[in-house]
């Protein structure tokens, strides 16, 4: 802002001084100025996340050039129109300068010449191949061929065939890894994960409730199983469900996907308040501070008054920007009074 400010400063001043003609000139150009100026800033904050990025690795034990070999791939991204580049690179700018700047960097480093331990690499090659299945099915079926026997290619086969609507051979496919790998939870996740999705909730059960036993600490899962619970037919369940949940929570209070399963939940159990209270929460860990503080409020009419929900529900309304109706409401119960801890 700095430079267009300027220029428009100076084209005000040659209209005071009585010359139009400048005052025009200074004034179109203000914003060629402003955009130089902000490709300026751009580029300098790139580049410091290049050095902080080349520091962070060094402090890992890892070296950065993979980082500056990325970079160095994409280089001739900044001879193309903005149009044809990639969207990263639009918003990110690269230059020649900076990738030879990053090299200098990290062959200084101490780590350059380190390689990653085979462990490593191989959990990368899981992630890729994890990644390729859900994004890109139809790319990594051919990526990943049938003549390809390891782990990372039938794992990336079997998400694809998932996301291509083939759950039997996607089944099939991870039935076989957990006869190699049974005490992996991700595997028993993603078995309980399509079967869900299919229609096949009762058999879903199963593999869900491994994969937490297996990893307990992982409230992903958590979540996952408590989906599966609360969409049985017995209270008794979705009870369960609702506890599963809510351990999530204490380790995710911001998923946002937890507290809209747990207000199905709730619904489901009758109870009206803490449904509200629920889509209040989901509401406002998505930013929809309106709807939150519109459910919030229903929550409190229902809420027992003074009890830990109901207080957390005139929590959401008063960081929900609320109505000078909401606000004198609040008054004339005295909640909008500081409450000591």
């Amino acid at each position: 802002m700095r430079p267009f400010l300027l220029t428009m400063g100076l084209g005000v001043l040659a209209a005071l001084a009585g010359s139009p003609e400048a005052a025009a000139g200074l004034a179109g150009s203000a914003s060629y100025f402003g955009t130089l100026g902000a490709l300026g800033f751009s580029r300098e904050q790139e580049a410091r996340a290049d050095q902080a990025g080349a520091s962070l690795l060094d402090k890992a034990g890892l070296s950065g050039r993979g980082l500056a070999e990325f970079f160095d791939n994409f280089r001739y991204q900044e001879v193309f129109d903005e149009a044809r580049r990639f969207a990263y690179f639009r918003s990110h700018p690269i230059s020649s300068d900076r990738v030879e700047s990053l090299r200098r960097r990290v062959a200084a480093l101490p780590n350059y010449d380190k390689v990653d331990s085979p462990e490593a690499l191989a959990e990368h090659a899981v992630m890729k191949a994890k990644l390729e299945g859900f994004i890109n099915p139809q790319v990594a079926i051919t990526k990943y061929s049938e003549a390809d026997t390891s782990y990372p290619a039938r794992y990336a086969r079997a998400i694809a065939y998932y996301q291509l609507k083939e759950p039997d051979r996607a089944l099939k496919l991870i039935d076989a890894l957990l006869e190699e790998q049974p005490e992996n939870p991700y595997l028993w996740e993603l078995k309980g994960q399509i079967l869900f999705e299919y229609a096949r909730t009762q058999e879903a059960e199963a593999p869900q409730r491994r994969s937490v036993a297996l990893k307990p600490e992982a409230p992903l899962l958590r979540v996952n199983l408590g989906q599966t619970l609360i969409a049985l037919d017995d209270k008794a369940k979705v009870e369960e469900g609702v506890a599963e949940l809510r351990k999530a929570l204490t380790q995710e209070e911001d998923n946002a996907v937890a507290w809209r399963l747990l207000a199905e939940a709730y619904d489901k159990l009758g109870q009206n308040g803490m449904a509200r209270l629920a889509t209040a929460e989901y509401n406002f860990w998505i930013g929809d501070r309106r709807q939150a503080r519109v459910f919030a409020m229903r929550a409190r009419e229902m809420l027992d008054k003074g009890r830990p929900e109901w207080r957390r529900a005139t929590d959401i309304v008063l960081a929900s920007e609320p109505t000078r109706e909401d606000m004198r409401e609040l008054a004339r119960e005295g909640s909008t009074t500081r409450r000591s801890n």
